[in-house]
C-alpha cells in the first residue's frame, strides 16, 4: 500500500498526529504519573496474589512487586515508543495479565510452592513469550488469516467482557480490598464514593486540563482526606529500602515442564485477543487507523515483554485495558505520556520507598477511581459492538452467550472449586478466558472463517478512499506501520469493505 503523506496544516507544514505529539515535560510527567497511579493497583495485585498463594516471605513478595514494576516500565516503553517493528506506538500501558493468575498458582503449587514453584512458572512464561513473539512475525498473508478470527463482533465482546469482569475488582477495592479486616466497612465506600464524585465533578466542569488529570486529582484528594482522618498509613515507607535492584534469574535458573508450558501458551492466546482488542479500542479513541501490522507490532511487544518478565522474575504481559479507559476519559492521546509512565515505573521498581508511598493509597480511594475507569473500558467495547449489526440474530447470540460465559466463574465459583479437575479449573476459572473463547467459537459457528463479518453495520466498512484519509491523519514522520526500522514498506493491510474483520473497522473517534 502506498504511503500517504500526512495532512498539511494551514501554514503548509505537515501536521503531527496527537498520538505522536511530544508534550512539554511538566505535562508528560503529570499525565504519566496519573497513568501509573491508575495502573498501580492492577500491577501489584498479581504478584501479591501469586506470591501469597505460593507461601513467599514478605521480603520475597516485596522483591516480586519491585521486579514487576521495573519490567512493566520497560515493557510499556517498548510498546509505546517502539523498537523497529516491535511495539504498536500507541498509548498502551503493559501490565501483568490477570488471566495468568490461576494457571500460575496451579503451576507453582504443583511444583512444591515457594521459590521452587516460581522457577517452573518462569520457565513456562519465557517459553510462552518467545512463542508469542514468533507468532507475531508470521508472513502477512498468514497473519491476516489468523486476524479474521477477530472481527468487531469478537473484539467488541472481549473488550466489553474485560470491563464487566474488571468492574467487580474496582468494587472490591471500594469495599476495602478482599481479605482486609475492614472489608465492607461503610467508611471504605465513603472514600470510594467521595473519590468518584470528585472525579465526576471535575469532568462536569468541562475544563480540558482538569479533565485530563481528573483521575490523578481524585486519587491524591482521596488519599489526603484519608490521611487527615487517620486512614492512610505511610509507616511502611520508613521501613523500606531506598534502592532495590532487579537482577535476572534472581531465584535461580528457570525450569521447563511441558504441562506448565502448555497452560501458559493457552494463557497467551487469550492475552493476544485482549491486546488485539485493546489496540483497536485505543486506535478508535485516538483516531488512528489500525491495520494488521500495527496489531502484529503490539503482539510482538507482548511476547518480548513476557519473555523478559520470565527473565526478570515477573509474569506474562498484556496491554492494560484499565489505561485504555483512562485515555478515553482524559483525551490525552500522546504515546509519549505512556513512555513517561514507563520511566516512572522503572524508578518505582528501583526505589522501594517510592513504591511504598504509592502503595499507601487506601483501597477505597483506588476502588472509586478504578470503578469509573473499568466502566469506561466496558463502554469502549460497546462502541466497538456499535459497528456490528446486532439486530442480526447470529451476532446477537455471539455477544449475549459470550457475556453469559464470562460471568460464570464469578457467579458459580463452586463449579470450578469443587467439581472440576484442578488443572482444568486453573485454565477455565477466568471470565476473560471463557468469554473470549466463547466469542471466537460462536463467531466461527455462526459467521464462519476466512470471510467478512457479513452483518457489519455500514459504517464499519471503510472505503479505500476513507482509509487513505484516516491513514494520512495517523501517519507520523517515519515510525508508523507503513515502514519498518530499515525504511522498507511493512505489510500493512488496508481497510477494505470486502474483508471486514478488525482491519476493516473504521475508527469513529
Amino acid at each position: 500500500m502506498a504511503r500517504v503523506a500526512a495532512p498539511l496544516s494551514a501554514s503548509g507544514e505537515q501536521s503531527t498526529h496527537p498520538v505522536d505529539e511530544v508534550l512539554p515535560l511538566p505535562k508528560l510527567a503529570l499525565y504519566g504519573f496519573q497513568h501509573v497511579l491508575a495502573f498501580y493497583a492492577g500491577a501489584v495485585i498479581v504478584p501479591i496474589i501469586v506470591g501469597g498463594a505460593l507461601g513467599l516471605t514478605t521480603e520475597q513478595l516485596v522483591y516480586l512487586i519491585n521486579a514487576d514494576l521495573f519490567t512493566c516500565g520497560i515493557a510499556s516503553i517498548i510498546q509505546a515508543w517502539g523498537i523497529g517493528r516491535i511495539g504498536a506506538r500507541l498509548p498502551l500501558i503493559q501490565g501483568v495479565t490477570f488471566t495468568a493468575v490461576s494457571p500460575m498458582i496451579a503451576i507453582g503449587l504443583g511444583a512444591g510452592g515457594g521459590t521452587a514453584g516460581l522457577l517452573v512458572i518462569y520457565g513456562a512464561v519465557i517459553t510462552a513469550g518467545i512463542a508469542t513473539f514468533a507468532f507475531a512475525w508470521l508472513p502477512p498473508k498468514a497473519f491476516r488469516a489468523v486476524m479474521r478470527l477477530f472481527p468487531p463482533v469478537v473484539t467488541g465482546t472481549v473488550i466489553t467482557v474485560l470491563g464487566i469482569v474488571l468492574i467487580p475488582v474496582g468494587l472490591n477495592d471500594a469495599a476495602g480490598g478482599v481479605g482486609s479486616p475492614d472489608f465492607g466497612d461503610p467508611k471504605n465506600f465513603a472514600y470510594a464514593g467521595g473519590t468518584m464524585l470528585f472525579i465526576l465533578v471535575l469532568m462536569k466542569l468541562g475544563k480540558p486540563f482538569l479533565n485530563s488529570i481528573s483521575i490523578l486529582l481524585g486519587l491524591v484528594g482521596g488519599t489526603l482526606v484519608a490521611f487527615l482522618l487517620g486512614d492512610a498509613k505511610f509507616g511502611d515507607v520508613s521501613n523500606s529500602d531506598w534502592i532495590g535492584i532487579t537482577t535476572p534469574f534472581h531465584y535461580g535458573a528457570p525450569k521447563f515442564a511441558w504441562f506448565p508450558i502448555l497452560l501458559m501458551l493457552i494463557v497467551m492466546l487469550i492475552t493476544m485477543v485482549e491486546t488485539t482488542g485493546d489496540t483497536y479500542a485505543v486506535g478508535d479513541i485516538v483516531g488512528k487507523e489500525i491495520d494488521s501490522e500495527t496489531v502484529a507490532r503490539a503482539l510482538r511487544a507482548d511476547g518480548a515483554a513476557t519473555a523478559l518478565g520470565g527473565v526478570l522474575n515477573s509474569f506474562p504481559y498484556v496491554a492494560f485495558a484499565e489505561n485504555v479507559g483512562l485515555v478515553r476519559m482524559t483525551k490525552v492521546k500522546s504515546r509519549f505520556v505512556v513512555v513517561a509512565a514507563g520511566v516512572f515505573m522503572i524508578v518505582l521498581g528501583l526505589l522501594p520507598k517510592a513504591a511504598a508511598i504509592v502503595a499507601a493509597v487506601p483501597h477505597g480511594v483506588l476502588g472509586g477511581a478504578a470503578t469509573v475507569m473499568f466502566g469506561m473500558v466496558a463502554l469502549a467495547g460497546i462502541q466497538t459492538l456499535a459497528k456490528v449489526d446486532l439486530k442480526e440474530e447470529k451476532n446477537a447470540l455471539v455477544v449475549g452467550v459470550s457475556l453469559a460465559f464470562a460471568l460464570l466463574p464469578a457467579t458459580v465459583p463452586v463449579l470450578f472449586k469443587d467439581h472440576m479437575d484442578a488443572d482444568l479449573s486453573s485454565l477455565l476459572n477466568s471470565g476473560v478466558t471463557l468469554g473470549a473463547t466463547a466469542a471466537i467459537v460462536l463467531n466461527l459457528i455462526f459467521n464462519g472463517l476466512g470471510k467478512a463479518d457479513p452483518h457489519a453495520a455500514p459504517e464499519a466498512a471503510a472505503p479505500l478512499a476513507d482509509a487513505a484519509v484516516a491513514e494520512a491523519a495517523a501517519a507520523d514522520s517515519g515510525s508508523d506501520a507503513d515502514s519498518d526500522s530499515d525504511g522498507e514498506p511493512a505489510a500493512a493491510i488496508p481497510a477494505q469493505p470486502a474483508e471486514g474483520g478488525l482491519a476493516a473497522a473504521k475508527p469513529t473517534a
